[in-house]
């Protein structure tokens, strides 16, 4: 799983999943662009990886702004190619079909399949001249079983396993590959402080491994996914559950 050499973007790298993608790909030797709307936890992230020796641009940003997306991008490919994209960056608006309005639907479509788009046709022509390029993209197990009272979450967890599988069509030929992560419970801060205790319990329950994952765990499978040890993978859907949903 070595990563020397390479540049990473990391969107939502300032918590969870995200800080452990920072975490785990900087001890594997590579530089990193990390985004967060988050300036608090965006820098103290940005800062522990840095005493890696590799080198970091954080940039605090609302993702859907694109404009500024863009520039951010530029400015980092005018120094070098980004030739690696995690995918991370989400949030939630329970509700269910009943429940969920119009706004809080499109906000979280946006977040998880608008954002993520963009960021690949922003970098994807660059890997694809390259004839190399790892985009990983954070979907959820709820993408494939939905969720009671998450209809837009599950909705658009559904939707990067699609993104996922065409991009990946069409960008194979140039040795680039894409693939989807599909995490099940997990303890982010946004589990541990938002969801109450009788529901993690739930799901541990009916978690055959009998314990929710680290974040330290997806990230892992996401640096697998980035390195050359999983140079003929593409185009899969990887649920990483703790055998949550088979």
């Amino acid at each position: 799983m070595e990563l020397s050499g390479h540049l990473a973007l990391i969107t939502g790298a300032g918590q969870g999943i995200g800080r452990a993608c920072a975490e785990i790909f900087s001890s594997k030797g590579a530089d990193l662009i990390l985004l967060d709307k988050n300036p608090v936890t965006l820098s103290e992230v940005a800062n522990n990886v840095a005493k890696t020796g590799r080198r970091i641009m954080a940039r605090e940003l609302d993702l859907t702004d694109t404009k500024r997306l863009h520039e951010v991008v530029e400015e980092a490919m005018s120094l070098r190619t980004i030739d690696i994209l995690v995918n991370n960056a989400g949030f939630d608006r329970p509700g269910t079909t009943a429940k969920i309005n119009k706004e809080g639907f499109e906000e979280v479509l946006g977040i998880h399949l608008t954002v993520p788009l963009f960021l690949i046709q922003l970098l994807l022509p660059s890997m694809r001249s390259a004839r190399w390029g790892r985009i990983i993209n954070v979907s959820s197990i709820y993408g494939v079983t939905g969720g009671k009272g998450e209809v837009a979450y599950s909705t658009a967890k559904a939707g990067v396993i699609g993104l996922t599988k065409s991009v990946a069509k069409e960008a194979a030929s140039d040795g680039v590959t894409v693939n989807a992560v599909l995490p099940g419970l997990t303890r982010t801060p946004t589990i541990e402080n938002l969801m109450g205790e009788r529901y993690k319990q739930m799901f541990i329950a009916e978690t055959p491994l009998g314990r929710m994952a680290e974040p330290e765990e997806i990230a892992k499978v996401i640096a697998f996914l980035a390195s050359d040890d999983a140079s003929y993978i593409t185009g899969t859907a990887l649920p990483v559950t703790g055998g949550w949903g088979m």
